[in-house]
């Protein structure tokens, strides 16, 4: 019966392992892979046994780590348009420019980077489009739309630190809690 656990409990790690890789994917592109982590921790919780890691305060902090991320990105492309002097809404297209050419960059053929390349241009072109339209000055707009752009490059480079650190954190401190 000793072996049979034994066997689940590798499984397990397994998947917590697979799910920590598949969410450093996902930030890549800017898909909030925190919450995948925060998932591998709850399930990492139930199959910890007596070994103490990881506990309700790491679930909470990565809880709030999360939704953290989320209020950052939701601001993000508004951000860097207002910085650079942009309107409301170039802000919002964006947003949601970034999001429409993350889908139809994902059928550009090279993996993580097409759904990237998708989303920067697509939220460039939509703010530029927008600020074109309101300022009719091809140069300003194009610089408030630079600034969408940057905004993203800043939110997808925060969520993968963030994934890679949560990441880091569990399996690191699964490793000593269970195998130490």
């Amino acid at each position: 019966m000793h072996i049979l656990g034994t066997v689940g409990t590798g499984l397990g790690v397994l998947v917590i392992v697979l799910a920590c890789i598949v969410a450093v994917i996902l930030s890549c592109v800017s898909i909030s892979g925190t919450w995948v982590i925060l998932g591998a921790a709850l399930g990492a919780m139930l199959l910890r046994g007596d070994s103490g890691f990881p506990g309700w305060i790491t679930i909470v902090v990565f809880l709030l780590l999360s939704i953290a991320i989320e209020v950052a990105e939701a601001f993000a492309s508004s951000w860097g348009v207002a910085k650079r002097g942009g309107s409301k809404l170039a802000g919002f297209a964006a947003l949601i420019g970034g999001l429409l050419g993350l889908v139809i960059g994902s059928y550009i053929p090279i993996p993580i980077v097409g759904s990237l390349l998708g989303m920067l241009v697509f939220s460039f072109g939509a703010t530029f489009g927008v600020e074109q339209w309101r300022l009719k000055h091809m140069g300003q707009a194009a610089h408030i739309a630079r600034g969408a752009v940057w905004a993203r490059v800043l939110i997808v480079v925060l969520k993968v630190v963030f994934t890679l650190g949560m990441m880091a954190f569990l399996l690191g401190g699964m490793a000593i809690a269970w195998i130490g």
